[in-house]
């Protein structure tokens, strides 16, 4: 008996079906997959980098440098701007890789742009990063760092960055009521082209200007970026943390490594880990 091809191809066809449909399903692991592979080998050899504290080190469980930096789009050869370092945990990742072929600003606030009863703290971050980069000058020599005042910030020259990064810091612009103005300046930075990447705490849902939880709107973020300019470009769950209730009784620093809470709960907080976060790539767009 002789069989049509087309019969064949339709016998063909639903014999695949069941490992169409699994290929399918595994779509998302596999691109996952391919973020996590894509991460340049000279990256993964300054994560494991002895200059890198131990302590610093053991937070790369929770918050995945390797796969968000290639979520970024970094590369060697790129200028980078990280804004508000605070003691350099990033700083000690981006400064030696983008060392040879690129260049690391870090972006500070300028203690003297504020009233002086809130210098103290920005003034021992930027003490504490500064003795960073003297402590190793075979990976930080090169390390950039600039002062901006928060309430006319200015990160460089206009178009001078093909990167923009801030980890964990747009709570506080809020509730200084800076955002806005620091959005505008990350844009004003980066050339045509350029990518702003963000992590931040991430709330349940929109929160209000005063909330001190730590936590913000995943939607309050993209609204921020898209008033001064930028399009979205792409989300990622790498930092997500279904572990985390948000609703803990000092906030975000409930948790590590802060671990403000009740010493008879640290276990209970030691298993959730650290805060769910957003991960958001913004776009600047071409003039038209």
């Amino acid at each position: 008996m002789i069989r049509h091809p087309l019969f064949r191809a339709g016998l063909l066809a639903l014999a695949l079906a069941p490992a169409l449909s699994t290929a399918l399903a595994a779509e998302p692991a596999a691109a996952a997959q391919a973020t996590a592979s894509a991460v340049d080998p000279a990256l993964e050899a300054v994560l494991a980098g002895d200059w890198r504290s131990e302590a610093n080190r053991a937070r790369d469980r929770y918050r995945h440098p390797a796969q968000t930096l290639a979520f970024f789009g970094l590369k060697p050869d790129q200028t980078v701007v990280e804004i508000t370092p605070g003691g350099g945990w990033y700083a000690e990742i981006l400064a030696p890789y983008l060392r040879e072929h690129g260049r690391y600003v870090a972006a500070v606030v300028d203690p003297q742009a504020l009233p002086e009863d809130r210098r103290d703290y920005p003034q021992r971050a930027r003490a504490e990063l500064e003795a960073l980069f003297a402590g190793a000058p075979a990976q930080f020599d090169r390390a950039a760092v600039v002062a901006y005042d928060p309430a006319a910030p200015k990160f460089g020259e206009p178009g001078s960055a093909d990167l923009v990064v801030t980890f964990r810091n747009v709570h506080n612009w809020r509730g200084s009521g800076q955002a806005h103005r620091m959005f505008e300046g990350f844009f004003e930075v980066l050339r045509e082209g350029g990518v702003l990447g963000v992590v931040e705490h991430r709330a349940a849902a929109d929160v209000a200007e005063e909330d001190r939880s730590g936590y913000v709107g995943q939607d309050q973020v993209i609204a921020l970026a898209e008033a001064a300019g930028f399009r979205l470009d792409a989300t990622s769950e790498v930092n997500a943390n279904p572990a985390d209730t948000k609703d803990h009784p000092n906030g975000v620093w409930t948790l590590f490594p802060v671990g403000r809470h009740d010493p008879a709960d640290a276990e209970k907080y030691r298993a959730v880990g650290e805060s769910d976060r957003m991960t958001l790539r913004f776009v600047k767009p071409a003039r038209e």
